[in-house]
């Protein structure tokens, strides 16, 4: 299990409720420093995820921890019929709101405010479910992905996308150089909230990933498990089967 890694140390509010806090804050930057983190490259992990699912043909599709919805609005690529984009973060969704209305998508894409370990879905509702850098977020991880499990219906297939750990030589040594120099400095240039970027740093250092990630979808019973890394496995992207 992942160490419980907070935004904001000094405040009493739990993980859920200050991950909340922090992406309503950084709402309005967020699209802009993720191309400048990632150097761009995560339009392209994005875009193998649509790869992913578009084979299966899902016809409905949730996308958890939407954010401002550039992989919902990616997944239309599909051909999905329906895709629902849920988030914690109202700013954020409202962001992603004018996003898809610019893009002429709203017969499409409709964006939810909703709580990722509480899904205001009934079982077996999705064929396809994905998550963007946000299982790290969860408050309650083996929660969150019980919740998952319980919405994609038999036979449904699962797609994460997120931040690991380079484990060669000199990869590991630059990641971790960039994570805990670089990228928080980057968030005190651009961010308004000091505190969150170092918090995205920190809870990718410490979050599950590759092999033990893979035990933990398997303890909640996904099958068909596998982890492909990104980038010199600066990232990774998990596909999985109810």
């Amino acid at each position: 299990m992942s160490e419980k890694v907070k935004p904001y140390k000094d405040s009493d509010l739990g993980k859920k409720e200050q991950v909340r806090q922090m992406f309503d804050t950084i709402s309005k930057n967020y699209d802009g420093l993720n191309r400048v983190i990632s150097f761009g490259i995560d339009v392209k992990w994005r875009k193998r995820v649509v790869s992913f699912l578009a084979e299966k043909n899902p016809k409905n599709i949730l996308d958890i921890a939407t954010g401002t919805g550039d992989l919902a609005i990616a997944m239309v690529r599909t051909g999905a019929k329906k895709i629902v984009g849920l988030d914690l973060s109202p700013q954020m969704l409202d962001v992603g709101k004018s996003k898809i209305v610019d893009k002429n998508l709203q017969d499409i894409i409709e964006m939810v405010v909703g709580d990722s370990e509480n899904l205001p879905f009934a079982n077996d509702s999705f064929d396809a479910i994905t998550v963007a850098f946000g299982v790290r977020n969860f408050e309650d991880l083996e929660k969150g992905l019980a919740e998952i499990y319980r919405v994609l219906r038999p036979g449904g297939h699962l797609a994460i996308l997120e931040t690991s750990v380079p484990t060669k030589a000199p990869f590991k040594q630059g990641y971790r150089f960039y994570t805990k120099n670089i990228l928080p400095l980057i968030g005190k240039l651009f961010s308004k909230d000091r505190s969150a970027y170092a918090y995205l740093s920190e809870s990718a250092s410490v979050f599950p990933y590759g092999e033990a990630f893979n035990n933990i979808l398997a303890k909640i019973g996904f099958i068909g498990i596998e982890n492909r890394p990104q980038t010199f496995g600066v990232a990774s992207i998990y596909v999985a089967t109810k």
